[in-house]
C-alpha cells in the first residue's frame, strides 16, 4: 500500500526479456538503506518488487500482467521514473490509499500554465473515467492528484510548482503516456451496487439489497 506522495525520482539502468515479461533495474536518487530484498516499492505507481538491491539501485520483475496494463511496455534505459516505498502504519496518509494496481494507461492531451500552477489534461478510456469525480482522487504515474474536472474519457489534475519539481510530471509532454490508479474506494462501490454474476455470467435471482434504490430510501443520495 502506497501513498501517492512520490519520495524522489530514479533512472532506468536496465530493461531486460524475462519470461514474457521484463526485468527493470532502477538508479534511485535516494537513499535505499532500509529497503530489503522482498519489498514492495512503486514504479510510476506500479507495485514491484525488490529482488536484487546494490546500494541505490535496485532490480525487481514486470510481469505479463502488468506489461500489459501500465506503460513499462515502452520502457527504455535512461527512462526518469517516479519512486515510493510502500507505507508503514505509523506514517502520515498525506496522499490517498494507492495500491499499486494499475488500471490502464492514459495520455495526456494539453499542459496549460495557470498562475503557480500547471493543469494538466488527460485522456482515458471511458471505464477508467467512471471512476472519477471532480475533486476525488487519482494516481497519475504514482502521483496523489486531485482531480479538477472530469468527463466522459477526459480529466484534468493541478499540479503546484513543488510537485513539478520532485516528480516526473514536469518533463512530460503532449502525446506520452502515463499510468493509471483510480480511486480503490469508488471501484468497490461500484462493485457492491452493480448486480452480481455467478460462474456461467448469469445474473444470480438475489443481491445484496444494496443498489441505488436503498441509497435514496437511505437518505445518503
Amino acid at each position: 500500500m502506497f501513498t501517492g506522495i512520490i519520495e524522489g525520482m530514479g533512472t532506468l539502468t536496465a530493461v531486460r526479456p524475462s519470461e514474457g515479461g521484463i526485468r527493470l533495474t532502477v538508479a534511485a536518487e535516494f537513499d535505499l538503506a532500509q529497503l530489503r530484498i522482498g519489498d514492495s516499492i512503486a514504479v510510476n505507481g506500479a507495485c514491484l518488487t525488490a529482488v536484487e538491491i546494490s546500494g541505490r539501485r535496485f532490480t525487481a520483475d514486470v510481469s505479463p500482467e502488468t506489461l500489459d496494463k501500465t506503460t513499462f511496455k515502452n520502457a527504455r534505459i535512461g527512462d526518469r521514473v517516479n519512486l515510493e516505498r510502500a507505507l508503514r502504519l505509523s506514517d502520515r496518509l498525506d496522499g490517498h490509499l494507492v495500491s499499486g494496481h494499475i488500471d490502464g494507461a492514459g495520455v495526456i492531451e494539453q499542459k496549460q500554465t495557470s498562475g503557480n500552477a500547471i493543469i494538466v489534461s488527460f485522456r482515458v478510456s471511458e471505464v477508467l473515467s467512471r471512476h472519477m469525480i471532480p475533486k476525488g482522487s487519482v494516481a497519475i504515474d504514482g502521483i496523489s492528484l486531485t482531480i479538477n474536472q472530469c468527463s466522459a474519457g477526459r480529466f484534468k489534475v493541478s499540479i503546484i510548482p513543488h510537485t513539478a519539481s520532485v516528480t516526473t510530471v514536469s518533463i512530460k509532454k503532449a502525446g506520452d503516456l502515463v499510468n493509471i490508479e483510480t480511486d480503490m474506494i469508488g471501484k468497490y462501490v461500484e462493485h457492491f451496487l452493480l448486480p452480481r454474476h455467478g460462474v456461467e455470467g448469469k445474473e444470480k435471482q438475489k443481491n445484496s439489497g444494496l443498489d441505488m434504490n436503498f441509497l435514496a430510501k437511505s437518505g445518503f443520495l
